[in-house]
């Protein structure tokens, strides 16, 4: 892999006007709602779509900037993509090893998802790309994908410690590999296991901890036989056959459970509250927030269970029935809670004795230091806590801390959204500097809040 100096680093997407914005103490909040599409299934919907043979119809796709960014790149390698009148998306595929070469650096905006995953699929296709995206996924590491793509034959230019901007050069003869993932990481997986669709010979990943499958079960729902074995020392290793077709399909994309976490810990941290979300993803996988919150002592139900494509979904229904009890989350949990630490530890803040969240070195390359920045904002809204290299204890007292803070965002959606939500019950208002990131994973947030009856507004 080849780096790059670059002083200042190249203009990318456009950043939208900074949206202050302030959430004040609201009555118990009570009301039926459905979140946004599932933001980590709607990015695959499109990549497999574009690699798929005939038309793929979408319902339900995440309409936020980072999957319409996704759009983009896969129009930009020749895929035919439109939303109709009937508010369903329409993916016309060009079919694996038959991308087109971009002709424009693809702007991946905030999504470090989108363009770890598009590295695997332009990693295997004899074409070259160029990716950008804002000053927050310009900070992002790469080198965790750059490494296994690189043994299959790709080659990539990236700024110092494998940031982007970055440059891949793909092949058209991929070689397959045997990888043991250093650090679980389902982006990383997923960008192995689609360079190896069109890699000769049988690509194997080897996860050391279970982490999300959607891409193994979108792909089974395109057509494509995924093999999953276990190794001697009880690790799972997941296999794809190169020279797989995908066929288009159907995909109904359920409500991101990550998404629905929000409205969730709103509800059970204001006393009275009783909330439904409808037709929401309950992958295990995706789940360990809500089995943390109910060992918290939290009251959730999942009901009308079905599967669509793989995925388990229901309507979870929560009710606030008093405070929720500090825990310690087991290590082997984060994988599939990752991204939901900033607002378990906002329910933390709130719960009577100490939570406790170790392994957490993932959250420092995230969209912004999450770890960093969750504890920042907590001081400054009065809760004590103590905080390490990669883990985080917050002593929580069983009512809501002060707040009154403005609190930083870094360009984060989870964080500033946690914050937010953290301030429908503190004595004093809280405010974020900016609120504009929520659009990539969560367009009409305010509103939905809203209707629940929250008081969160511009500022």
């Amino acid at each position: 892999m080849t780096h790059i100096s670059i002083s200042q680093p190249p203009k990318a997407s456009s950043k939208p006007s900074q949206i202050a914005m302030i959430s004040s103490a609201c009555s118990p909040l009570q009301g039926t709602i459905r979140v946004p599409g599932d933001k980590s299934m709607s990015h695959r919907a499109l990549m497999f779509g574009a690699l798929a043979e005939g038309e793929t119809m979408i319902s339900g796709l995440l309409e936020g900037e980072d999957v319409l960014n996704t759009a983009d790149a896969m129009r930009a390698m020749g895929a035919k993509i439109e939303k109709g009148n009937d508010g369903l998306w329409r993916c016309f595929g060009q079919g694996v090893g038959h991308l087109a070469e971009p002709t424009t650096v693809l702007d991946m905006g905030n999504s470090g998802t989108s363009t770890r995953l598009l590295m695997g699929i332009v990693a295997s296709h004899p074409i070259s790309a160029c990716f950008t995206g804002d000053a927050s996924l310009l900070k992002r590491p790469m080198g965790r994908v750059t490494l296994p793509l690189e043994q299959m034959g790709a080659s990539f230019i990236t700024r110092a410690g494998g940031r982007p901007p970055l440059a891949v050069n793909g092949t058209g003869e991929a070689r397959a590999i045997t990888y043991r993932l250093p650090v679980a990481s389902a982006q990383v997986k997923s960008a192995i296991l689609l360079a190896g669709l069109n890699a000769s010979g049988t690509t194997t990943v080897i996860e050391p901890h279970k982490t999300r499958d959607h891409s193994e079960n979108m792909l089974r729902h395109f057509g494509v036989t995924v093999e999953i074995s276990e190794t001697e020392d009880g690790a799972d290793a997941i296999s794809i056959h190169g020279g797989q077709r995908l066929l288009g399909c159907a995909v109904d994309v359920p409500s991101d459970p990550s998404s629905a976490a929000f409205p969730v810990v709103a509800a059970l941290i204001n006393p009275g509250s009783d909330i439904k979300l409808i037709r929401v993803g309950i992958n295990p996988r995706r789940t360990g927030l809500y089995d943390t919150l109910i060992e918290m002592g939290a009251e959730i139900e999942y009901q009308s269970k079905t599967i669509d494509a793989g995925e388990p979904i229901a309507n979870i229904v929560v009710k606030s029935t008093g405070p929720l009890k500090g825990v310690d989350v087991p290590a082997s949990r984060v994988p599939s809670m990752i991204d939901e630490f900033p607002i378990l530890a906002m329910a933390a803040a709130c719960a009577e004795g100490t939570t406790r969240m170790t392994d957490l070195a993932e959250l420092r390359v995230k969209e912004s230091d999450r770890l960093l920045m969750v504890a920042n904002g907590l001081k400054a809204c009065g809760v004590h806590l103590e905080m390490g290299e990669d883990w985080l204890t917050i002593h929580g007292t069983g009512k809501p801390p002060k707040g009154g803070a403005i609190i930083e965002t870094a360009l984060d959606h989870r964080i500033a959204m946690s914050f937010l939500i953290l301030g429908t019950v503190t004595k004093d208002p809280i405010s974020i500097d900016d609120g504009s990131p929520i659009n990539t994973s969560f367009p009409g947030f305010v509103d939905v809040m809203a209707d629940l009856g929250a008081r969160i507004q511009e500022k």
